[in-house]
């Protein structure tokens, strides 16, 4: 941030302590940062924990964001704020954008749930202020890289239309043992969601939907195997933006080999209904521990025929490992989500953009080279 803003931080777990450390540690000029949450002392030991890990003069405000109705400290905020950041739960999103839009702030949230970022998109159609949606990492950061390389792809080579456009994430551990093969780096009720809800996807370039992990299969990166499965949200708003211009284009998570075989048991009877989302959640964290040492796998692929008909291929693979700021040390999982969300303010609060701004909507070049993107995702 290059001017002093006022910023409000919903949320106090592990992304919005990275996003309001990271405000304060990579601005040029630290901002005057609101941490709000419906259990006020949370709020105040992640204000507390960006004041004792900045290096920089700070101010950090704990207030009380209950789950309905309105204090007067909260209003005090929301009427003196520039912008919300949404770090809480995707359920809660549309609750957050509404009083985005009642106190005409900028909102920018990381929920890859669809039906909440629907009815986002139609309280905030014709908003007097900018709402960036799904922009953290799957959805966000995947989505801009992939469709930035799309574009490139259709301009250097002369064409329109390409065969295949692939984006794939991983959040895994260091380590995988059996029998899941896994380790939870971030929220287990997010994991479980996209397990079970469909996925949207193009196929024969328009676009349909296909069941969660319904087509698996092997990649290596950088010499190691992976597995790769259909899951939601990842593909935010691509297969809309792109249908008619690309044949085959998904989002896929990756996981170390075996977990996928582990979770088609423990998911195996159950639809895709709010609560067998909580079964499978009980069930994953029944076995499977919390990991603090974490990794973040991105790659995506634009694949298609030249001018000339010769078939040609862009990839572009990163691996992301765990990174001090200030004077603490951010997991992997939390720099990643949180900076595409802070580059999304930024955009916001330096334009005149107004209503809904989906992912492709989102020039690559500026942001995918933005001073919050670059020191995680490298140029």
């Amino acid at each position: 941030m290059k001017e002093h803003h006022k910023i409000i931080i919903a949320g106090a777990g592990g992304i919005a302590e990275a996003a309001g450390l990271l405000l304060m540690e990579w601005s040029e000029v630290p901002p005057t940062l609101f941490i709000g949450n419906r259990t006020l002392k949370k709020a105040e030991n992640v204000a507390r924990w960006i004041e004792t890990g900045t290096t920089k003069p700070c101010s950090v405000q704990a207030f009380h964001l209950p789950a309905d109705g309105m204090t007067d400290e909260m209003r005090k905020i929301l009427e003196q704020a520039d912008v919300l950041l949404d770090c809480l739960p995707g359920s809660l999103a549309p609750r957050m954008a509404q009083l985005a839009r009642d106190f005409r702030l900028h909102y920018a949230n990381l929920t890859e749930y669809v039906a909440e970022t629907d009815k986002i998109m139609d309280l905030a159609r014709d908003a007097d202020t900018g709402f960036v949606l799904q922009t953290g990492l799957a959805p966000g950061y995947i989505d801009v890289l992939a469709h930035g390389m799309y574009r490139e792809f259709c301009q250097d080579f002369g064409v329109d239309k390409v065969e295949k456009l692939e984006m794939k994430v991983g959040a895994l551990t260091d380590h995988a043992v059996a029998p899941h093969y896994y380790g939870f780096t971030w929220s287990p009720v997010g994991v479980a969601t996209e397990y079970l809800k469909d996925a949207v996807v193009i196929r024969d370039y328009k676009k349909t939907v296909r069941p969660a992990l319904s087509e698996r299969s092997t990649i290596i990166i950088d010499g190691i195997a992976y597995e790769d499965d259909l899951t939601s949200g990842g593909a935010a708003d691509l297969p809309d933006a792109l249908a008619g211009k690309v044949r085959t284009l998904d989002y896929k998570t990756l996981r170390h080999p075996g977990h996928y075989g582990w979770v088609q048991t423990q998911r195996a009877g159950l639809g895709n209904s709010r609560e067998a989302i909580a079964v499978l959640q009980d069930k994953m964290e029944t076995a499977i521990p919390n990991v603090e040492d974490d990794r973040i796998i991105l790659y995506a692929a634009v694949e298609g025929k030249d001018a000339g008909g010769i078939l040609r291929r862009r990839e572009v693979a990163k691996l992301i490992l765990p990174q001090v700021v200030g004077k603490h040390r951010l997991r992997a999982i939390q720099t990643t989500t949180a900076v595409p969300m802070l580059q999304a303010a930024e955009l916001l609060l330096g334009s005149a953009r107004r209503g809904v701004i989906l992912q492709s909507q989102i020039d690559p070049e500026p942001f995918l080279n933005g001073a919050f993107i670059v020191p995680v995702y490298g140029s």
